[in-house]
């Protein structure tokens, strides 16, 4: 089971209905699929690895319904990285989806770095995890979702 959550106007929410599923394999399942980058097909979503360049999705943008970027573990964070590239500098505005080693601790920055959906490892409660979305109430620096500092925007 998916725990997934989706940020829908800033308020964030559990996803009970999420017709995507994740490929990470060979077997493919009826419905909308996020395909990894080699696997790619056009009108389904995509999923990037931490090795992937965002940059290679660049002719794909204007029609992808979803990217998925993965936390192969907690420790990894270059998909921290990849989605503050993908929503700044390549102008993303679709869904971006956490997937992987997706813990609750994490939630905060994921989202100042432009995720906007959140899929839980499956051990973990999205009830509790709701909690982990209201992070902190003051961030100084700048972020995908607030290009300007604190000290800029008084």
């Amino acid at each position: 089971m998916i725990n997934l959550l989706r940020l829908e106007q800033g308020v964030a929410r559990i996803v009970e209905d999420d017709p995507w599923v994740l490929v990470r394999d060979e077997v493919r399942a009826p419905g909308p699929l996020i395909l990894p980058l080699a696997a790619y097909e056009a009108g389904q979503g995509v999923w990037l690895g931490p090795d992937d360049e965002v940059e290679h999705l660049q002719p794909w943008l204007a029609t992808l319904p979803l990217i998925a970027l993965d936390f192969p573990s907690f420790r990894d964070g270059r998909a921290y990285s990849q989605a503050y590239l993908l929503r700044t500098r390549l102008g993303w505005q679709g869904e971006l989806r956490a997937i992987g080693d997706v813990l609750r601790d994490q939630l905060s920055h994921m989202r100042q770095c432009g995720f906007d959906a959140f899929a839980l490892r499956a051990d973990k409660s999205a009830e509790d995890a709701l909690k982990g979305l209201a992070g902190m109430s003051v961030l100084y620096g700048r972020s995908a979702i607030e290009p300007r500092p604190l000290f800029r925007r008084r």
